[in-house]
């Protein structure tokens, strides 16, 4: 089954990393991926993510959906299926505060959706964000 294409606007889009140590990341990882590291440290995140009218391209953005969501990340390495070392994003979860997003997650989004709280205020100088899952891992 082919999907249609999404579009939508990117409001607004905040990456947040951080470094850990890399036994605590490599219980989070599946087989395949190793962390890659920088100065002895995993590499780690939270893309904190805003969308607005998403849609299907034939529906109008007037009827699009908006949403704040959050994917944690990990820097990885792995070998592909020839041995070649590639490099990547392995994302563990996806939080979102949109009850579409849980319902279509895997289907019109990439992987598992949980259920989150997001409390955002904006200003031309600030933004203060606060989230809260309300499904621990």
């Amino acid at each position: 089954m082919k999907l249609p294409s999404i579009h939508g606007v990117i409001r607004r889009r905040i990456l947040v990393n951080f470094r850990v140590r890399p036994d605590v990341i490599r219980t989070l990882l599946p087989a395949r991926f190793r962390p890659k590291l920088h100065a002895g440290y995993a590499i780690a995140g939270i893309c904190l993510i805003r969308l607005e009218r998403i849609r299907p391209r034939f529906v109008p953005s007037v009827f699009g959906l908006s949403s704040e969501n959050a994917a944690h990340r990990i820097a990885v390495l792995w070998n592909d299926d020839d041995g070649v070392e590639r490099e990547g994003v392995f994302i563990p979860r996806r939080d979102t505060g949109s009850a579409i997003n849980l319902l279509a997650g895997g289907c019109l989004f990439p992987g598992e959706h949980h259920r989150a709280a997001f409390q955002v205020h904006c200003s031309d100088r600030r933004i203060d964000l606060d989230m809260a899952s309300a499904t621990a891992r």
